[in-house]
């Protein structure tokens, strides 16, 4: 039993990022509804995916180091929670908002939380 626990706790995380990775990626599609050409459009996804590769390197090097993919993952998500909070700060603010910032940052911070406790696991 111990085995599977085990396993599950290894991949869980892992599996869980590469899904929010696409998840992000997705939303630089609309860059092709703008018709910038192929150049414009190459380097608007490039643009826009700046996220996406900064996390995949993360999730490179905390494939073997939990603790790093533990603690960038959790502090994006509270950083993005932040940015969606100040920039609703400077206009109206509306309670939503800050829910609607959980979409993305709620399954990071998961993903972040996974890791440490595989962290934790591993070590003992």
């Amino acid at each position: 039993m111990r085995g599977n626990v085990g396993k599950f706790v290894y991949w869980t995380p892992r599996i869980l990022s590469i899904i929010f990775l696409l998840f992000l990626a997705m939303f630089s599609l609309d860059i092709f509804e703008m018709k910038l050409g192929f150049w414009g459009t190459l380097l608007g996804l490039f643009m826009h995916n700046i996220p996406v590769f900064i996390l995949l390197a993360i999730l490179i090097i905390s494939w073997k180091r939990e603790i790093v993919g533990g603690i960038v993952f959790i502090l994006a998500g509270l950083l993005y929670i932040a940015m969606i909070i100040s920039g609703a700060l400077k206009g109206p603010f509306e309670w939503y908002m800050f829910f609607y910032s959980l979409i993305l940052s709620g399954p990071a911070i998961l993903i972040g939380m996974l890791f440490i406790i595989n962290w934790v696991k591993k070590s003992k």
